[in-house]
């Protein structure tokens, strides 16, 4: 009888299609929405309605009062679904996927401030256009940390290229405040896409807590990384020998050009040795790179002795790119790759300012990340595998 009535319900949508066309578009739209929704109860329930079933979890138990959702400019009065313990909020279901990418961002940078549940709630209401009730957010800011777990801990396969960065932010460590370390891991996958593969939350960039980040990648299933790329922190640095030992490493060209920087012994030197040194990134392949080095450090050496010295020991970290496809050089010399990464979580991070501890730190992060990483896996690729 159910599944008769769900029928008639999609089939009275169809018919106001077919007698009205797209001017009845809303109402329809509005039955299917309601059907979806008690499609989905009856999934998280484990049963149909009025279906005996050992597995049921719980019992439905008709529908709240109606709520008011706005979807690209419509204005729907839908019947949210509910079950004997509580009401079902339908958060896997959405009817306009931005809606559910703010509602869950608005959760965690209000939790990250300590906004309370009821305001939350009050505030959800005016951003996304539905009521819902304290309860009911506490409920999805449940659910959304599980998501976000299970999200940090999901299987990884092989990976193409591992981008390895970091970034801190202020939060309040035992009444003071501390800059908390942000370590991020970006993947290029065998698809060409880009992913974000994992990130943690720690005090500090020591070695020990990226031995314990890259631990967690190996542990996850990553393998077939061909090329590191990174700063030359040294934490990292000693993190990466120990737990990826035998990857080939490319430091960041970029920052390579800043560190230059510190031994130029003049200013108006400054722009020559950058000429030079992008000479040598720019060269056609590793054995012209090296003679650029040669020429570099023979120009230098006298009235330069540290610069020369300096580009003698630590250039040739920022020429392992050479040893990968041409076609896939310019793009993974440098992690400059991240500059939209940083800046969305720029964006949102200075919202909060100070961090009351490291989980909701990470929170934020991570529900940032998360929209991110979907948006590059199902977009164009990066690079031509």
């Amino acid at each position: 009888m159910a599944h008769q009535q769900q029928s008639n319900n999609i089939l009275d949508a169809v018919q106001l299609l077919a007698d009205h066309g797209f001017d009845e578009m809303s109402q329809a739209l509005q039955i299917l929405f309601n059907e979806a929704m008690k499609l989905e109860r009856s999934e998280y329930l484990g049963a149909e309605p009025y279906q005996r079933s050992v597995t049921r979890r719980s019992y439905a138990n008709g529908f709240q009062a109606e709520i008011n959702s706005k979807v690209a400019s419509e204005s729907w009065n839908c019947r949210c679904p509910r079950h004997a313990t509580a009401t079902f909020i339908p958060l896997h279901w959405s009817a306009a996927n931005g809606v559910e990418r703010a509602l869950k961002l608005a959760i965690a940078e209000m939790y990250v401030q300590g906004v309370s549940t009821r305001k939350v709630a009050k505030i959800t209401t005016e951003l996304c256009g539905f009521d819902v009730t304290s309860t009911q957010v506490s409920r999805a800011a449940k659910l959304l940390d599980e998501e976000l777990e299970t999200w940090r801990n999901r299987p990884l396969g092989q990976v193409e290229y591992l981008i390895l960065d970091a970034r801190y932010e202020k939060v309040r460590v035992e009444g003071s405040v501390r800059d908390c370390a942000v370590l991020i891991a970006i993947g290029v996958l065998a698809s060409g896409h880009r992913s974000v593969l994992g990130v943690s939350v720690s005090l500090s960039e020591a070695e020990v807590h990226w031995r314990e980040f890259l631990g967690s990648l190996n542990q996850r299933g990553l393998h077939g990384v061909k090329l590191i790329v990174s700063d030359a922190h040294e934490g990292l640095k000693a993190a990466r020998q120990n737990m990826l030992a035998g990857t080939p490493w490319q430091r960041c060209q970029f920052h390579l050009m800043q560190n230059a920087m510190q031994y130029v012994p003049k200013v108006h030197l400054r722009k020559q040795v950058s000429e030079e040194l992008r000479n040598i990134f720019n060269a056609r392949d590793l054995d012209d790179a090296l003679n650029e080095l040669k020429r570099f450090v023979s120009t230098h050496e006298k009235t330069a002795p540290k610069l020369a010295s300096w580009a003698e020991e630590n250039i040739p970290e920022g020429l392992t790119v050479f040893t990968i496809p041409a076609g896939h050089r310019k793009r993974m010399r440098t992690t400059n790759m991240l500059e939209r990464q940083n800046k969305e979580l720029k964006r949102r991070t200075r919202v909060a300012g100070l961090f009351p501890n490291e989980e909701s730190l990470l929170r934020l992060v991570t529900a940032v990340l998360v929209e991110l990483s979907d948006d590059w896996e199902t977009g164009m690729r990066y690079l031509t595998i």
